[in-house]
């Protein structure tokens, strides 16, 4: 059996928007979602803005608490009251942001950035250090000479390749990738994707890899959960996902997706249409929160909230046409 390198269980974060006598409203980014990711995997985690995606990787960064549930990483719960993360996490899980430009220092040069990592985990002896940013900017195809720019003098592909390069100085096990190309042209988006491809081979990491790019999670992947609303949709390994894809929304979203050719069309699902706007995240309807935009609700859809259901192996939906 393949080991598993983060558990994720019935994980909730919800942020507080106002508070009266009364009640308090929540926005429930993150409400009661479960995965697993297995050691070397791609995960794919798939939705439209404000699904609760990011949510879930600051969550595990520990930037956000949740109010309930567990992330197991390495057989650990790495949740604690203080919401801290201990420095063999810090070492071995790293993040890459979207937008390179906020996460990188404008006021240090490239080797000051990566130099901290290497220092803080103790990599390699302080006089290593130029030799080893050398070792990894070539990792990611740049220059040893380019330690000495600084972020405001490269371009947002650099950047985002010195955001890798920073992940990789703490020898990390797992990294969470958070839409690191949306922000970038589209040549350099295949730059960058090829890169993480070859890193993961070369230096055997884990992904779970946020996207709302469902095309390129296709070739990539190989596993992708879809997420509506705070909580998960559908999880399933990526051939199982684009071939025999069971919640409507993930339906929906698979027959959306422009192709080329009609070899590509005839591979999408039947044309979905949704009905209605997607509702607010403060006031999530009751039932199943699909239901408002789904042409296959029925009553019970409106009424009681679905649980998921494992339809094979490792193919999970949480949906009431699936109920057992």
């Amino acid at each position: 059996m393949d080991k598993h390198i983060l558990d994720v269980k019935n994980l909730k974060t919800y942020f507080l928007i106002n508070k009266s006598r009364d009640k308090a409203n929540y926005v429930r980014a993150v409400d009661g979602v479960s995965f697993s990711v297995k050691e070397g995997e791609i995960m794919g985690l798939v939705g439209e803005s404000g699904s609760g995606k990011s949510t879930i990787a600051y969550t595990i960064m520990g930037m956000y608490k949740p109010v309930e549930g567990e992330i197991i990483f390495n057989g650990e719960n790495i949740i604690n009251k203080n919401n801290r993360r201990s420095m063999s996490f810090k070492k071995n899980v790293q993040i890459v942001f979207q937008d390179p430009g906020s996460s990188l220092n404008p006021y240090q040069d490239v080797r000051q950035i990566l130099s901290l990592p290497l220092k803080v985990h103790k990599i390699v002896p302080r006089g290593k250090i130029e030799e080893k940013i050398a070792e990894i900017l070539e990792m990611v195809e740049l220059p040893a000479d380019f330690m000495y720019k600084s972020p405001t003098s490269i371009g947002g592909g650099e950047k985002q390749l010195v955001s890798i390069a920073r992940a990789l100085c703490s020898n990390p096990k797992f990294i969470i990738l958070d839409e690191p190309t949306s922000s970038l042209d589209v040549s350099i988006q295949a730059k960058i994707i090829n890169m993480l491809l070859k890193l993961h081979r070369e230096q055997k990491l884990t992904y779970l890899f946020i996207t709302h790019d469902l095309s390129l999670m296709r070739n990539i992947s190989t596993k992708v959960a879809i997420m509506y609303l705070g909580k998960m949709c559908e999880v399933a390994p990526t051939e199982d996902f684009y071939k025999t894809p069971m919640h409507p929304y993930t339906q929906m979203l698979l027959s959306s997706i422009p192709v080329i050719s009609e070899e590509e069309e005839a591979l999408k699902p039947k044309k979905v249409v949704s009905t209605g706007e997607i509702p607010s995240p403060v006031n999530v309807p009751k039932g199943c929160s699909f239901h408002t935009r789904c042409m296959l609700s029925t009553d019970i859809c409106r009424s009681e909230e679905p649980i998921m259901h494992q339809v094979s192996e490792d193919h999970f939906v949480r949906c009431h046409l699936y109920k057992k």
